[in-house]
């Protein structure tokens, strides 16, 4: 069990909205681990605390895939992201070669100046 930081309980106020009573707490509210729920229900011995442990279980189960799926996204997206910089550079470096200009080719006189 931790104590959640100010930056943590303000980002939960306004996902789930604010009370309504003590819309200011003196303390900051604690949360379970996934190692303390277990630890909890193994002090807990009803029909109830099973029930909710296992709906707490599976909750943690589902974050953490959804950690990993997310982890892989990022991972391919920041993949993609590289190439495309790498390719924006090539296309930059191209139309920097294609503004430059061109060498005359041939003999030049004064009168084919003009």
């Amino acid at each position: 069990m931790f104590e959640l930081t100010q930056e943590e309980f303000n980002s939960l106020r306004y996902q789930f909205g604010t009370l309504k009573r003590g819309e200011h707490p003196k303390y900051l509210p604690y949360a379970f681990t996934e190692q303390g729920v277990a630890m909890l229900s193994s002090v807990l011995n009803s029909d109830k605390a099973i029930e909710v442990n296992i709906a707490i279980m599976r909750a943690f189960v589902q974050l953490r895939k959804y950690s990993i799926s997310n982890n892989i996204l990022f991972n391919s997206m920041h993949k993609i992201e590289n190439k495309f910089e790498s390719l924006k550079d090539l296309v930059l470096k191209l139309i920097i070669q294609e503004q430059k200009p061109k060498n005359r080719m041939g003999f030049i006189t004064d009168c084919s100046e003009k």
